[in-house]
């Protein structure tokens, strides 16, 4: 890594979060203090017991929704300037409190009990009357720091903090669970805009673009100038209430053939190609953005949306293609191959793939046991073991060319011994692959790739 595009990684993972943080904390003070519920602490990054004991009690007011909505706003900024104070024993001795407030079993028992005679108006409330017992009290927790400004943006990183603590805690993976499903209804695709990046975009928005690129590290400011440049393009789905927080964005080069190799498309000497000439849409890299909303599915719109935009932008494309690492593949290959086995010695040999006598004898080998692995092998619930494999094929793609030696960088090295592989959207196509997939687990696949199963 450069020292410059070292720069732009750590802008957005410390300074941009740092500014977010201490954005929010200003904010909220003042909606803390209007309602006499800010804390006063000192540095400490742990919850003390006279700190567990007010957030206790604060709790149980957000939730009881004591003095209305000004008081409820102003105990949900205290709770959160808290919260956001605190180092991570202190972040999960606070989510523990809020973890222990639970349904009322009782109450549920007894609103379930339906008499058959029950009156229409008289069942109608009891259903009613059980949602609201149902609801974890978490929830309305959670609805009262969305009030807030840049609110949704807090309850994302906590998400993110819960699905880290979560492994060890049944309680907090519990409390995630509650908020995943606030967030997946939040963030619904309906409320999402979509919108093309380009290099005139804010400077801000461009750290974040650099330091959320997750597929293809870059390098530095003139790496970044040539992946927005005219042939080129990059879109990104935004929630009205994160405008300047990108959910996910996807990066595609508009060239005159399927492309075989990354480097080409990241190369900044490169000529630039006429767009309205290029016949096809290469989508080479796609990245979600924020942590706390995984599990949340963003792509499958995101890919059809970008498609129909291409093809009424550009009517002359052709061909939908990506351009895809394969993550998994080395290694799987290296959990089922013995380290003394040949073809893991010749993998292991620095610089092996310059080598044409080591080359030759391991190309086909690795490119059926690529294919193998790419539509063979399954998880238990049946869906390919590849993360970027199940997510196009998902997605409704086909599986359409592995590339040898497609990207030669440490870490396509290290992931897939530099194999790539085009997934293809014909969008006649799209639904019917999607159905196949989900539903019994057929993979759509090229002829190419069968020959190489065979």
């Amino acid at each position: 890594m450069t020292d410059e595009s070292a720069a732009v990684a750590d802008a957005v993972e410390s300074t941009a979060l740092v500014r977010t943080i201490a954005s929010i904390r200003e904010r909220w003070r003042a909606i803390a203090e209007s309602a006499h519920g800010a804390f006063v602490r000192g540095q400490s990054t742990e919850l003390s017991r006279r700190e567990a004991d007010r957030v206790r009690d604060e709790f149980a007011a957000c939730i009881a929704g004591r003095g209305g909505d000004v008081s409820s706003r102003g105990r949900a900024a205290a709770l959160g300037q808290l919260y956001l104070g605190l180092g991570d024993p202190g972040r999960t001795a606070f989510l523990r409190i809020l973890a222990e407030y639970q349904p009322d079993g009782r109450a549920v028992a007894e609103l379930a009990k339906m008499p058959s005679e029950e009156r229409a108006g008289a069942r109608e409330h009891r259903l009613r009357d059980l949602r609201a017992a149902l609801e974890p009290p978490a929830q309305r927790v959670f609805r009262q720091f969305n009030s807030l400004p840049a609110g949704i943006k807090f309850l994302v990183d906590l998400r993110a903090d819960l699905l880290r603590f979560r492994e060890t805690d049944h309680a907090l993976a519990r409390l995630e669970r509650d908020l995943h499903e606030l967030l997946a209804s939040w963030f619904d695709i309906g409320f999402l805009t979509l919108q093309r990046i380009t290099w005139d975009a804010p400077a801000s928005l461009l750290e974040r673009l650099a330091g959320y690129e997750a597929v293809h590290e870059v390098r530095n400011w003139r790496d970044l100038k040539n992946r927005l440049d005219t042939d080129r393009r990059c879109y990104a789905f935004f929630h009205p209430l994160m405008p300047d927080e990108p959910l996910i964005f996807i990066e595609i080069a508009l060239v005159s053939n399927v492309s075989e190799s990354i480097a080409p498309l990241l190369d900044t000497a490169a000529p630039l190609e006429n767009p309205r000439e290029a016949t096809t849409a290469i989508f080479y890299s796609i990245s979600n953005c924020q942590r706390g909303l995984a599990g949340i599915s963003f792509g499958n719109a995101l890919i059809k949306r970008v498609v129909r935009d291409l093809a009424r932008e550009f009517p002359q494309l052709r061909t939908f293609s990506t351009l895809s690492p394969i993550p998994g593949f080395l290694p799987w290959l290296s959990a089922r191959e013995r380290p003394d086995a040949p073809l893991a010695v010749a993998l292991a040999r620095r610089g092996w793939y310059r080598d044409a006598s080591i080359v030759a004898a391991v190309r086909e080998p690795l490119l059926r046991l690529c294919a193998h692995y790419l539509v063979e092998e399954r998880r238990q619930d049946g869906t390919v073991r590849d993360p970027v494999a199940h997510f196009h094929l998902s997605n409704g793609a086909r599986i359409e060319r592995i590339n040898w030696l497609g990207d030669c960088s440490a870490k396509g090295l290290r992931d897939s011994a530099g194999m790539m592989v085009n997934y293809l959207y014909r969008p006649e196509q799209i639904d019917d692959n999607h159905e196949a997939y989900t539903t019994s687990g057929k993979i759509a696949h090229s002829p190419a790739v069968a020959t190489l199963l065979r």
